[in-house]
């Protein structure tokens, strides 16, 4: 079921005016929210690193004894299921001192203002998704609700170190999907061996305009050397904010049955990239067709 429709929204995403309409906007999005916010239960991944998300969006904490880095904030109903994940794990929502997120699309960015509150922590985003985080809406974007807006309380850069204790988490603009997406790179220890990790923002389309519309002229521009530099980082574990885009199920099945590698592959990042460059280089070639005089 979970796989079909995700094909679904993988048209939905891709096909400008796919016929749907709801929560006021143009797009349906119900179906994408029951499969989103179906609970999952959290689990160790390597050294630090934890997942605390649905089952339908990621949400990764990465611990220190001088506190915690929470990233992304799924919807809103979903802050008090990623709140309870922590707890499961015997970590404490008050040790959360930083509050990442990889681009304001609102299953993303929906729970950060619950998870702000219930945590206290600081919000860290880029200048590209500032504006959209508190404003709540994603600018340009009519086909995606709202959300709580929140306060941006700091600005990263690219290249950006996040310190906290041991953990040195480095921020990696990564624009296309949104004007502010970001991804971020660091390295876990696992069984005495240092591996480099890198969360990945979204790499697809999703509907956005490639050709020159929408507010975002760049856009194209943007994929490309996002595609380029995602190319050139070395990854030994590939994450992603949601679970299919990485096959964390399948993942997960194997590091429950005692795989200790389950997550390592180091050739991962690479296969994604090729993947959404040639959806996108389709994508593209059709919205300039279709934008060709007739």
């Amino acid at each position: 079921m979970r796989r079909s429709v995700t094909m679904l929204l993988a048209l939905a995403f891709a096909l400008p005016g796919f016929p749907l309409a709801a929560w006021g906007q143009t797009t349906d999005w119900s179906q994408a929210i029951v499969e989103w916010t179906k609970p999952h239960a959290p689990f160790h991944i390597a050294g630090n690193l934890y997942y605390v998300g649905t089952g339908g969006i990621s949400a990764f904490l990465i611990t220190d004894p001088k506190g915690y880095i929470l990233i992304d904030g799924a919807l809103p109903q979903s802050a008090q299921a990623i709140a309870a994940n922590i707890r499961a794990l015997g970590f404490r929502l008050e040790d959360v001192r930083y509050l990442l997120i990889n681009h304001a699309h609102f299953d993303h960015a929906g729970g950060l203002a619950g998870l702000k509150r219930l945590t206290g922590a600081t919000l860290l985003a880029s200048a590209g998704d500032k504006a959209d985080l508190e404003a709540g809406t994603t600018a340009g974007r009519p086909d995606l609700p709202a959300f709580p807006p929140v306060k941006v309380d700091r600005v990263i850069r690219d290249g950006e170190h996040i310190r906290l204790g041991a953990i040195d988490l480095v921020t990696h603009l990564t624009p296309g999907h949104t004007k502010g997406c970001t991804s971020w790179s660091f390295k876990v220890r696992e069984r005495g061996r240092s591996l480099d990790v890198v969360m990945a923002c979204s790499i697809t389309v999703a509907n956005q305009n490639l050709v020159g519309g929408g507010g975002y002229p760049n856009a194209a521009a943007d994929f490309r050397a996002t595609f380029a530099k995602l190319r050139a980082m070395p990854a030994d574990i590939f994450l992603s904010f949601h679970p299919d885009i990485f096959g964390m199920d399948a993942k997960y099945a194997k590091s429950r049955a005692g795989d200790a590698n389950a997550f390592i592959d180091r050739g991962e990042l690479a296969r994604r990239v090729d993947d959404a460059e040639r959806a996108f280089e389709t994508e593209l070639a059709r919205q300039r067709k279709a934008q060709a005089p007739k």
